[in-house]
């Protein structure tokens, strides 16, 4: 007999239901009894996985903060190839992340100040990790952009990135890859474009 070892655990189903609610009704739109019932327990029997929804809340952003960071390290540490691949994976693992995780999205845009300032902090300083990441290498791909305008165009192809949440399913999951990364590479070829005179 074999076991399935990538079934979610009920820890990560909870998050994933917690997620998706918090992120269609807001936070305090969503009562634990409601988690509850999306994953078949009752209300109370969520606190043997976590104090409460502040809990799940610090850990779902705090966790996808970890999880981005921690994957583009691999990204960069992993390729042996030219900055552009670099690049290129880094592309392709934020563009899973905002179509696998929209409803994360969603929820850092209106949620993160609700943390604890401790939480808080440390999600804005993992999220400065990551952008450094992204600055190292667009900025070695591109060297004649200056510093500000590389870490301007990081933070613009976040933006286009990010906005998954907003654009409903227009597309299939391909399509929808292939134009992202279309994209955000055109972004990030316009710091060699000379600058137009307007």
């Amino acid at each position: 007999m074999t076991t399935r070892t990538d079934a979610p655990t009920r820890r990560q189903q909870i998050l994933k239901e917690a997620a998706r609610l918090f992120a269609e009704r807001g936070f305090h739109g969503v009562g634990v009894d409601e988690i509850g019932a999306a994953v078949g327990i009752s209300g109370p029997g969520l606190y043997r996985h976590f104090a409460g929804k502040d809990a799940m809340l610090a850990e779902l952003l705090v966790g996808i903060s970890e999880r981005l960071l921690e994957g583009g390290m691999l990204r960069v540490e992993g390729a042996n190839g030219s900055s552009r691949e670099v690049l290129s994976s880094l592309i392709d693992g934020h563009i899973d992340f905002a179509l696998d995780d929209r409803p994360l999205i969603t929820l850092h845009d209106r949620e993160l100040d609700r943390l604890r300032d401790e939480d808080r902090k440390r999600v804005r300083q993992l999220q400065r990790r990551y952008v450094e990441l992204w600055v190292a290498v667009v900025g070695e791909l591109y060297p004649a952009a200056g510093e500000a305008e590389v870490r301007a165009a990081v933070h613009a192809v976040f933006g286009l990135l990010n906005s998954t949440p907003h654009l409903g399913a227009p597309l299939g999951r391909s399509a929808m890859e292939e134009l992202l990364r279309r994209l955000a590479n055109g972004a990030f070829d316009a710091l060699a474009a000379e600058p137009t005179v307007q």
